[in-house]
């Protein structure tokens, strides 16, 4: 199902990706506020639609088109016992300095939550390489 938000004049086209990272400053006192900042911070958005509509974005010093976005499936890495599809998992960023890990990026980059709750939908079956000893799987979570 789509959801509604408003998105920066340049980004909104179909099939446009992008992971929301939650409400900047200037948005406390926008008006439009309560349409654009609908999104779980964390998550990454594909655009779907483009509606013919647009409104002034403080953030983005330009105007900003009304889009329809769907949440899309995204990689992460999990406990290797709970990589279950069709569960639900808390994740967050795992402390990891070992930038040279492969995994890095999906396991303890700044693109990942602090916290936040997803459901799996694919598990990989081989174990995910970490370079500080865990044993974890990598998993698609929406």
């Amino acid at each position: 199902m789509a959801e509604i938000t408003l998105i920066a004049k340049a980004q909104a086209r179909p099939g446009f990706e992008f992971v929301y990272q939650g409400a900047a400053s200037v948005c406390r006192t926008c008006p439009y506020r309560h349409a654009c900042l609908t999104l779980d911070p964390g998550r990454r958005y594909r655009v779907e639609k483009v509606r013919p509509v647009e409104h002034p974005c403080a953030l983005q010093e330009t105007s900003a088109n009304v889009v329809e976005v769907v949440s899309v499936p995204r990689s992460a890495v999990v406990d290797a016992r709970g990589a279950i599809v069709g569960s639900s998992v808390e994740l967050g960023r795992y402390a990891c300095s070992r930038l040279d890990c492969p995994n890095w990026s999906i396991c303890a980059g700044p693109s990942l939550p602090s916290k936040q709750r997803f459901r799996i939908t694919g598990v990989r079956p081989e174990l995910a390489e970490c370079r500080i000893g865990r044993t974890l799987r990598e998993v698609e979570v929406v």
